[in-house]
């Protein structure tokens, strides 16, 4: 059995892969750069609670790095699928805190914008808009 690297030919690939290649920065960024990555999400870990930037480190950049690593290296239009829906779903969740939370703040509108166009990038590929 062969090894191989299974690089994008296609624009709708190439436009998958990246969103993959994104979401698997943002989990490195948050494995290495804990602090940093609560800072740009505004949170803040209290002295008395260390606990919360492990979870950052363990559950949060976990799932990114594990997704985003995935759809890399197995390159199949299902995990593609499931990239896409997983952004989907966090832009419904900033939807749904925007309205019930108060949190209709530009740095959250800023984001969904983010999140929004990293979901319609990767169901794009996945459900064949984009060959």
């Amino acid at each position: 059995m062969e090894l191989a690297f299974p690089w994008p030919v296609s624009q709708g690939e190439w436009l998958a892969w990246s969103v993959a290649a994104a979401t698997l920065v943002f989990g490195l960024i948050m494995l290495f750069a804990p602090r940093l990555t609560l800072k740009l999400l505004r949170l803040q870990a209290t002295p008395n609670h260390p606990e919360a930037v492990g979870e950052a480190r363990a559950t949060i950049s976990g799932f990114y790095i594990g997704v985003g690593l995935a759809c890399i290296l197995l390159a199949q239009p299902l995990l593609y699928l499931t990239l896409g829906l997983c952004w989907a779903l966090t832009a419904f969740g900033r939807v749904v805190s925007m309205l019930s939370d108060n949190g209709s703040t530009v740095v959250n509108w800023i984001w969904l914008v983010l999140e929004i166009a990293l979901a319609v990038l990767a169901l794009a590929f996945a459900l064949g808009f984009v060959a």
